[in-house]
């Protein structure tokens, strides 16, 4: 093996031994450094980083056993290989349950020994990179990765926070775009359930049949085109986490289903008989509101109770404006990686344009319109004119109408709240008594709102007939 001087520690009592291993293995292109009892050993783990600990298990006052328990706590990176001229079946399983990589018995074979100390340090360097995965992972959907300084999304935060290591059902509400996907990776990246599988499903895409056999999976013949046997996502997600989007979108019949899969966490696949049991965090989500789903008859009431044991409610881009500079920046930087392009910002007129923006498609509006302007941009800055056009128009008007036009403060103010109250009926699927609620204003004040800026139909419902 070509070593780049990979650093061994050898713990031994014999001195012979210790010595004429350590002479092998700087034979063999490594850096190794001998330690003749357990303080020793301790002393050299402290001085410089070791890639492999080899220790023999009989020696005064303190075994290899005992090492090996100190290393595996203080220093999980090393690899440590056990040792022992008296070699026992049951020894050997202890070793390899407390964490060594492997056990040998003495005489050592100068073969033997190169094989396994090369094996390890590649098993070293698959933890390593496991690890710099998982840390890039984390970095990638944990909290950090969220932008949002608004008070509504740092309560938030502390929310995802309080919730992580519980067992608890999470659902997320909020408009498309919002990031709920994003909120509930960063629940499952913040959990003790990380380092398992998050499993994504979107139960909107997905006719019933379909879905039924995506979520719990189907045996071989079970209906045509079931060629083989498969393994649902549940299954897929055991251990772990399963995101369960645009869980309004369910039928009844599947709904009735999942109840059980959330009370029990059993379920059979389509045409089985076997009941198949699973450990996993359930997290949903809805772009509708379940309550006025459920007075509808089209959400079931026990399945609503069940799911709603922790709510996030997401605000729509529009309530929480003083985040757009700050993820405008993030998707610039972004986009300017993802397509090798250099940028230094926005102009200001652009910044103006997308703060007064309403943004009906929330985060995921902005974000395609900085990849947009990043791939249409021919300046170092991001310029008005490299948004789309009814970013710029509708922030115009605004602007055009409260300049020119001579107008009290009341009037003037007309507009944004005129926007805030549209944005929240939309949120709640104008439902008038749980936006009122959310407004913090009675129901009659909201209608009377609602008849003087004309906002009685949904605007979408009213231009599409």
């Amino acid at each position: 093996m070509a070593s780049s001087k990979k650093r061994i520690l050898i713990v031994d009592d014999d001195q012979i031994i210790r010595d004429s291993l350590c002479e092998f293995l700087k034979l063999e292109g490594f850096e190794c450094n001998g330690a003749s009892c357990f303080n020793e050993a301790l002393i050299e783990l402290e001085k410089q980083v070791y890639n492999v600990v080899i220790t023999d298990v009989n020696m005064p006052e303190t075994n290899g056993f005992e090492l090996l328990r100190v290393v595996r706590k203080r220093y999980p990176e090393i690899v440590t290989i056990i040792i022992t001229g008296y070699g026992t079946i049951e020894s050997a399983v202890e070793a390899i349950k407390m964490g060594a990589y492997d056990y040998l018995t003495k005489p050592i074979v100068d073969d033997e020994i190169r094989m396994i100390v090369n094996r390890a340090l590649e098993q070293q360097s698959l933890l390593e990179e496991n690890r710099n995965l998982k840390n890039q992972l984390k970095s990638h959907y944990g909290l950090n990765n969220i932008v949002g300084h608004d008070y509504k999304m740092l309560k938030i935060f502390d929310l995802v926070e309080a919730v992580a290591d519980s067992k608890a059902t999470v659902l997320i509400s909020g408009q498309s775009g919002t990031g709920k996907s994003l909120i509930a990776r960063g629940i499952h990246h913040q959990s003790d359930r990380m380092e398992k599988p998050f499993v994504e499903v979107s139960c909107g895409s997905l006719p019933e049949t379909l879905l039924e056999s995506e979520l719990f999976g189907h045996v071989k013949g079970s209906f045509t085109g079931a060629v083989s046997d498969k393994k649902g996502k549940f299954l897929a997600a055991d251990g772990g986490t399963i995101f369960l989007d645009e869980i309004n979108s369910a039928t009844p019949s599947f709904q009735l289903k999942l109840l059980r899969v959330i009370q029990e966490k059993q379920f059979e696949p389509v045409g089985a008989n076997k009941t198949e049991t699973v450990d996993v965090r359930i997290i949903l989500a809805t772009n509708q509101d379940l309550q006025e789903e459920v007075r509808e008859g089209r959400f079931r009431e026990d399945l609503y109770y069940r799911i709603n044991v922790v709510n996030i409610e997401l605000p729509p881009l529009a309530e929480r404006r003083t985040d757009v500079p700050l993820l405008a920046d993030k998707f610039l930087k972004t986009m300017c990686e993802t397509h090798g392009k250099t940028k230094t910002g926005f102009s200001d007129e652009a910044l103006h344009h997308m703060e007064n923006y309403s943004w009906p498609g929330n985060v995921r509006e902005l974000e395609n319109a900085i990849e947009r302007a990043v791939v249409l941009s021919r300046q170092s800055q991001i310029m008005a004119e490299d948004l789309p056009a009814n970013i710029v128009s509708q922030s115009s008007s605004i602007n055009t109408e409260i300049s020119t036009k001579p107008m009290s403060l009341r009037d003037a103010l007309e507009e944004p709240e005129r926007q805030i109250i549209e944005a929240a009926l939309r949120r709640h699927n104008w439902n008038r008594q749980v936006t009122a609620e959310a407004l913090e204003i009675n129901r009659t004040t909201l209608y009377k709102k609602m008849k003087r800026y004309n906002l009685e139909v949904d605007p979408m419902v009213s231009a599409a007939k």
